[in-house]
């Protein structure tokens, strides 16, 4: 008979790739990551797409990194203002042109070691760390 104490899977085990969730609640403190759509526009991001409705123009995103569709008006009346638009919360794992955070709540539960999963903090780069540059050059001319 195996007297062990039972453990909770879903708060201890790690996942293999714990950057690619959208969220984590390994612990007290919830966490999930956020994108800004309205970088999307700033950025030109090639999977905007936007439509027309009932007099209404709306965007979102063709690889559903946010699952909202925002009505574009309310969009740039929302950053005319100090605050700006804000964040939504991220539906699949952010692409590297996105500009997303990590959003954490109940900050005051965490614990005396801090975070059990530092690797969810990791988010995709916005570019390269580092550039090849060839050079070619013609022998003949040696």
């Amino acid at each position: 008979m195996d007297i062990a104490p039972q453990r909770s899977d879903a708060l201890s085990d790690l996942p293999l790739h714990p950057q690619d969730e959208v969220e984590c609640r390994r612990c007290e403190v919830h966490c999930d990551k956020v994108v800004y759509p309205s970088a999307c526009l700033e950025r030109a991001c090639p999977f905007v797409y936007a439509y027309e409705e009932h007099g209404h123009t709306y965007m979102g995103c063709m690889q559903k990194v946010f699952w909202v569709e925002i009505d574009l008006a309310m969009l740039r009346a929302a950053q005319g203002r100090r605050d700006g638009f804000g964040a939504v919360k991220a539906f699949r794992k952010p692409l590297p042109m996105c500009r997303a955070e990590v959003e954490p709540c109940y900050e005051h539960r965490g614990g005396e070691l801090g975070c059990v999963n530092p690797e969810f903090n990791e988010l995709p780069a916005g570019s390269p760390t580092f550039r090849v540059i060839a050079r070619l050059t013609d022998e003949t001319q040696a």
